[in-house]
């Protein structure tokens, strides 16, 4: 099966029109409305967010959710906020991404054999979302990896996408449960069909500020990446 760039960018679409759940959509319009006073001047995507990067990816990137005025008010993935602030300079240095910083849709941010996605595609009150809101979510991801030929290697970004991530090979028939994954920084699973799976902390501010996630660990795990993916 071949990479068709086509089909990835007519599922996006079908994404940002979807209205799978009014508790999301709710929150996200009304963020979108009052906004955040440094960004008074700005207008707000609001809308469930695409995902973006290369079609023929090897690596996966997915994430937990859209902040409310990171994403949900850029209408990128990472774009406008401290995780993304974290995440694209290693995605730099790691040779994945374009440029260092991530401030907008339109700044030139192109990503080479990377695709960036998340658990769920709205953003959630409290970074929290409800079990039946992933459960909505998730047949998009189903889509998604499965228009991703190329993928080798996916990294997790947290617990949620490291559990979304193998709820979905379980739902694929690749996998028959849980036992066996457990989720801590730097962990490596290898998955039928040739897949690996490698899970790292979220690069919120709760962690990249405690120091729970350093740069150096969050490096080594897209260096690992590269290396699992074929492009070292």
């Amino acid at each position: 099966m071949g990479v068709s760039t086509d089909s990835l960018a007519v599922l996006n679409e079908r994404i940002v029109a979807c209205e799978r759940c009014p508790r999301l959509r709710a929150y996200c319009a009304e963020v979108a409305r009052v906004k955040r006073r440094a960004y008074a001047d700005q207008e707000y995507w609001g809308k469930p967010v695409p995902s973006f990067g290369d079609p023929a990816a090897r690596v996966l990137v997915l994430g937990l959710a859209p902040g409310a005025h990171g994403s949900n008010r850029t209408g990128r993935m990472f774009t406008g906020d401290g995780s993304g602030d974290f995440l694209y300079p290693v995605l730099r240095e790691a040779a994945f991404a374009s440029q260092a910083g991530s401030v907008s849709r339109g700044d030139g941010m192109k990503l080479e054999g990377l695709w960036i996605s998340a658990a769920v595609r709205c953003a959630p009150p409290g970074n929290k979302p409800a079990l039946e809101e992933l459960r909505n979510c998730a047949p998009w991801l189903d889509e998604e990896i499965q228009l991703l030929a190329g993928l080798r290697a996916v990294v997790c970004l947290g617990r949620i996408a490291f559990d979304g991530f193998l709820n979905h090979q379980r739902r694929a028939g690749r996998i028959s449960g849980r036992a066996g994954f457990e989720f801590r920084h730097g962990a490596e699973y290898a998955l039928p069909g040739g897949l690996v799976l490698l899970a790292s902390y979220h690069p919120s501010l709760q962690n990249t500020n405690t120091g729970k996630l350093t740069r150096a660990m969050f490096l080594a795990v897209f260096k690992r990446a590269r290396e699992a993916a074929g492009l070292a």
